[in-house]
């Protein structure tokens, strides 16, 4: 099946590696707003087709799926584009800007019968499921508290920090955070609380967010733009608790008892990049005929759009 890249950034670049490195699959084309930059991509990735806009891309009815990698407020105009040219899309997170660019999305694919996901690789990743497992094990207890952080120093990033460009720390990291706590501790959720540090240009720089649970369990994560945090998320449990390495993309799970003594570690799968899972999903929910994700499907991209609506009307942010 062929893909085609929708932008030439770096991401696109781990996408189109990855892609490479696979079996089944054929990176077949590229766009982007420039033929030089599009072309200078084919080239260093081996790809037949360089178009020099995204509608020559989307109009190419060899590509079986187009994945988009391009900054968060492109992405509503440019899914559109794809599912009106009858393109299945996977689109790098965050899906859209807010819940309603969200929904009109969803919408729009079900009309139109397109294939439509959101790429965020950790819903799709062997490590969701694993992590899940020794959870529901009960080798920790029960679990009362959830903690795990995000941050990397990225506020030289002029994407990141444009508000024109949907910047700011929870549309690119935060996000993992917060799928990180509704993947294993669910979405029975009574209060979200949250504080926020802005940057200069207006966008958030740095937060904290509380998920309050109905049954009195919490989450919190913590997500910044300006420096390197451990990337730990941590389940705390009357028996021990358990660390898993990486919320970005699971290195490793320990699992320790109340005497801080490590009785568990489980190594995850090797990968490629780790963005294949997401391509192999989305492949064989298009051969089945399917549109939509199992790992991701549109109702949680929605969901997870809502509670970031929720969080930035907390911080009067429009």
């Amino acid at each position: 099946m062929n893909i085609g890249i929708l932008g030439a950034g770096k991401i696109a670049g781990v996408m189109a590696d990855t892609i490479n490195r696979m079996t089944d699959v054929k990176l077949y084309a590229v766009g982007s707003r420039s033929w030089e930059k599009a072309n200078a991509f084919a080239n260093e990735f081996a790809i037949d087709k360089a178009y020099g806009s995204y509608e020559e891309l989307v109009s190419d009815d060899a590509i079986d799926l187009v994945y988009i990698a391009t900054p968060h407020s492109h992405h509503y105009e440019q899914m559109k584009l794809c599912i009106e040219h009858g393109r299945n899309v996977l689109c790098e997170k965050a899906f859209t800007y807010n819940a309603a660019q969200a929904e009109e999305i969803a919408d729009l694919a079900a009309d139109k019968k397109v294939y439509v996901a959101e790429a965020i690789w950790t819903r799709y990743m062997p490590s969701r499921q694993m992590i899940n497992e020794i959870l529901e094990s009960g080798v920790i207890g029960e679990i009362k508290t959830m903690t795990c952080n995000l941050s990397y120093p990225i506020s030289k990033i002029e994407r990141l920090i444009r508000p024109e460009l949907a910047g700011g720390a929870l549309l690119d990291v935060g996000v993992y955070g917060l799928n990180f706590i509704v993947m294993h501790m669910g979405k029975e959720i009574s209060a979200i609380e949250s504080s926020v540090m802005m940057h200069e240009t207006g966008v958030d720089g740095q937060e904290s967010i509380t998920v309050k649970y109905e049954d009195g369990r919490m989450a919190v994560t913590t997500h910044s733009i300006y420096g390197r945090s451990d990337r730990k998320g941590i389940f705390y449990g009357e028996k021990g608790y358990m660390i898993v390495d990486n919320i970005n993309n699971p290195q490793g799970i320990d699992v320790f008892d109340c005497e801080d003594r490590l009785i568990r570690h489980v190594d995850v799968p090797e990968q490629i990049s780790g963005y294949e899972y997401e391509i192999m999903e989305s492949l064989d929910m298009i051969r089945q005929g399917q549109f939509q994700s199992k790992s991701m499907p549109l109702s949680e991209s929605i969901y997870m759009m809502k509670l970031m609506d929720d969080i930035r009307k907390g911080w009067n942010k429009k």
